[in-house]
């Protein structure tokens, strides 16, 4: 599935994946173009229903698809709902957590500047988005280092989850504990992935 403009994927799959309300696909939730309109008049095989499910998450994270199934496998091991695992496993990802703490005005800027060695975990620089965090870790952003990155995090109004603690003048962001699954704003069923994932 490639990315592509992100208001035209959104159309495409029938629903904003990123949660903002002057997303197109709130009013015209179907493909763009001539024929997009009666696309969505066909129905959708149980299959195509898994499926959509699974490229919304996709979209929602930005992964693709090797991200996603090894994501999968890792929270289908040991105990513990494999859906809510799964949710929370991505929540925890560096890049998912810089987005979702303001540091970054979204989940594509937040993964490049992770991948440009802009963040620190615990004063160290890491340059993996898909760094799991645990709680008690804390995220940053030097204002000497990365000044535009640092001034933009500043100057934020994102309202940060109730499970990161949000240190705005010292561009800071610490993981206080694991997300609850209703804090999670994914607009997805994960138990169509779980289960396109399981056949």
């Amino acid at each position: 599935m490639k990315r592509g403009p992100k208001h035209k994927l959104c159309r495409r799959l029938g629903a904003c994946v990123w949660g903002n309300p002057k997303c197109p696909s709130a009013r015209r939730p179907y493909s763009a173009g001539q024929h997009g309109n009666s696309r969505r008049r066909r129905k959708i095989s149980t299959y195509g229903e898994l499926l959509l499910e699974k490229q919304k998450l996709r979209a929602h994270y930005s992964l693709n698809e090797q991200q996603l199934r090894f994501a999968y496998k890792k929270a289908k091991a040991g105990d513990g709902a494999t859906g809510e695992k799964l949710l929370r496993n991505l929540e925890m990802r560096l890049s998912m957590v810089v987005f979702r703490s303001g540091l970054a005005p979204s989940i594509f800027a937040a993964k490049q500047a992770v991948s440009h060695r802009h963040v620190l975990v615990d004063g160290k620089v890491v340059n993996r988005n898909g760094y799991r965090l645990k709680p008690g870790q804390v995220v940053s952003v030097s204002a000497q280092r990365s000044p535009a990155i640092a001034s933009i995090a500043q100057s934020t109004d994102v309202v940060p989850p109730p499970y990161l603690e949000v240190d705005k003048e010292n561009v800071k962001v610490t993981v206080a504990r694991e997300p609850l699954l209703d804090e999670i704003p994914a607009n997805v069923e994960i138990m169509r992935v779980v289960e396109y994932y399981a056949r």
